[in-house]
């Protein structure tokens, strides 16, 4: 699948690291191993004790930190944040991390997610006084922290995250004390990890690697992690936890040397790929991978089926990025820049074409029709997950059932739509079995499905209407 133009976008990623003499300098290379969470836009927060320091700017990593930005950011403690916005608009006040000045302190905070009840909570804060500086869903969890007034700023956090609710990695920075938190169910990943004396916390653990940090945790649901000159301690904002890890990190957010929960995100794309040709083989002469998320799976597939994998599509490396186009057409075309198929391995072959799912159908359609056009004899499309179906509102930005082709039309439907021979898709159990429930006791093994089920793990709040609302106006036309 390509990221890029299928507009599957994940919320951001953050990075932060606590007691380090270069601890900006590191917070840009943890970023750097992030920057495919989310690419409109970065920022970087640092402390040397006494004061916070930041900068942050829309565009890519290294544009925005090209100038030297980082020389001023002095201090042994910074968080950063790269965002791709699912809640608020694409300027520049929304680039986290948010940093505010207080006459007793000052914090900086970033978030990972969406919150399902931003809106009413907003409109609450406003009403009381309070004014709201970006139209981001993070910044209510400032205004709560402030609100709360307990004299005790981790107590004052504990009580404003028992408000919020929904998807949510946090990430703050005092002067003197780096925190994280994650939502009751665990939507976003957040790991722990340790270079000597220094924590660091991140995301997705390949960023460990790129800054020579080892794995230490998981961020569990419902924690609270204080590091300072105390070291680190691990404290709970609350008791009523349900893991709910979201099954498209497993199937394509997360890079694929990351590990969620204890689980190789590659080794679960190749199990799932080596289960969907179980469920769904047909025999052709080449198995080829969607660049670059689909190639775990695409390798499970042809080792299953018995058949070759062949590098039959090519990604460019050196476009520019094109996902956050504006437009369908603009999307498209990104299709036709960033995706080239091999004539010399797809001509008058029978090619089976693995993707990681399929979302409105418009780029699948336009692969198909590539390899096609370079000689392909036949084009059967098997997808590695369940048909995605269903809106997410904890971090990805879908939100309506009408922007995707399974919600509206049949497998046959989608497989005439996207010009294919046939189409088959992982089933729900496959997936979930592929993936490795990484935490058996709880429903679908402590993962979310919602985007294939409808089945929500938490109250949808804000979007409650919204939703009842579309399923209603789907069921009356027809």
């Amino acid at each position: 699948m390509l990221t890029e133009v299928k507009s599957l976008n994940e919320e951001c990623g953050i990075f932060g690291i606590w007691d380090h003499q270069a601890a900006a300098e590191i917070t840009y290379f943890g970023l750097h191993s992030l920057q495919h969470r989310g690419q409109e836009g970065a920022g970087i927060v640092s402390t040397d004790g006494n004061v916070l320091q930041g900068h942050r700017n829309l565009g890519l990593l290294a544009d925005v930190f090209k100038h030297g930005e980082l020389d001023r950011l002095k201090g042994k403690g910074a968080i950063g944040h790269v965002r791709y916005a699912t809640a608020g608009g694409k300027s520049l006040s929304n680039v986290q991390p948010f940093l505010y000045h207080f006459q007793e302190n000052s914090f900086a905070l970033a978030h990972n997610g969406n919150l399902v009840n931003a809106k009413s909570l907003r409109k609450q804060l406003e009403q009381e006084g309070a004014i709201f500086q970006t139209s981001s869903d993070t910044e209510v969890l400032a205004h709560l922290i402030k609100r709360s007034r307990t004299g005790d700023f981790i107590e004052d956090l504990k009580v404003a995250l028992n408000q919020v609710k929904g998807g949510f990695a946090y990430m703050l920075l005092t002067e003197n004390t780096l925190i994280a938190a994650l939502d009751p169910n665990g939507f976003r990943p957040l790991s722990i990890g340790r270079i000597g004396d220094s924590y660091v916390v991140a995301s997705e653990t390949c960023a460990f690697e790129t800054v020579g940090a080892a794995f230490v945790r998981d961020v569990e649901p419902g924690e609270l992690v204080i590091i300072n000159e105390d070291g680190l301690q691990i404290e709970r904002y609350t008791e009523d936890v349900k893991h709910s890890i979201c099954s498209m990190e497993y199937i394509y957010f997360a890079r694929p040397d990351s590990n969620i929960a204890g689980i190789n995100v590659h080794s679960a794309r190749k199990r799932s790929g080596k289960r969907l040709a179980e469920e769904a083989f047909i025999d052709a002469d080449v198995v080829t991978g969607v660049p670059d998320s689909s190639i775990s799976a695409a390798i499970g597939y042809a080792e299953a089926a018995g058949l070759p994998y062949e590098l039959g599509l090519i990604k460019n490396r050196y476009v520019a990025r094109t996902f956050i186009q504006p437009s369908q057409e603009l999307r498209e075309q990104g299709v036709r820049m960033k995706l080239s198929a091999v004539r010399g391995v797809v001509e008058g072959k029978r090619v089976v074409m693995i993707d990681d799912s399929i979302v409105r159908g418009t780029t699948s359609k336009r692969i198909v029709q590539l390899l096609r056009e370079a000689g392909a004899a036949e084009v059967h499309v098997r997808i590695a997950s369940p048909p995605l179906a269903f809106p997410c509102f904890y971090g990805i930005d879908i939100q309506t059932r009408h922007e995707l082709i399974a919600a509206n039309h049949t497998k046959a439907e989608i497989c005439e739509l996207i010009g294919a021979d046939s189409l088959e898709y992982l089933s729900e159990d496959g997936l979930v079995e592929s993936i490795g429930k990484p935490y058996p006791n709880e429903p679908y093994g402590g993962l979310c499905m919602a985007y294939f089920n409808g089945d929500y793990p938490t109250a949808l709040y804000d979007y409650e209407q919204e939703y009842l609302a579309s399923i209603e106006s789907e069921k009356n036309n027809g």
